[in-house]
């Protein structure tokens, strides 16, 4: 698996995206801002995930995906990784994540990455976005913020 910055001139894999966060308008205005990084298996797209600074000591991991097909191979875990990496080697000092209440496999999968709970955002998914979004039976309200000091 190659793991590779978006060129400037590339489209970024919207609807792989748009599984991560439902709101085209959010991923727009993150991706204007952001830098895009893929996850390529024999040219196939099947990871992405959003970097993005918000000082010059924090950098937050704001949209990562992997597409249905190659669930539960890794994949998911290994794109956490590398974004932990991209930014240390940037020279950020903590990277952030932030993911619904209901989410229940990512807020695993960040803790096992070295990520740990710093607040939640309540309301957040209520505040943001028209529709509701329900997952694992939950509806998702409240944005969970996890951090990690590099």
């Amino acid at each position: 698996m190659e793991i590779r910055l978006l060129k400037q001139n590339e489209k970024p894999p919207m609807a792989l995206l748009l599984t991560a966060d439902p709101s085209e308008k959010l991923v727009k205005d993150y991706l204007d801002r952001g830098y895009c990084y893929t996850a390529e298996i024999d040219n196939q797209t099947v990871g992405v995930f959003v970097l993005l600074e918000i000082t010059s000591d924090t950098i937050e991991l704001i949209n990562i995906a992997v597409d249905e097909k190659h669930q539960g191979k890794g994949i998911g875990k290994t794109l956490v990784k590398d974004a932990i990496q991209k930014a240390k080697e940037i020279g950020f000092k903590t990277i952030e994540v932030g993911t619904g209440n209901s989410s229940i496999g990512q807020l695993a999968l960040y803790q096992k990455c070295g990520f740990r709970i710093i607040s939640v955002d309540k309301n957040f998914f209520i505040r943001n976005y028209k529709e509701e979004i329900f997952e694992n039976g939950i509806q998702c309200m409240d944005m969970v913020r996890l951090s990690q000091e590099l």
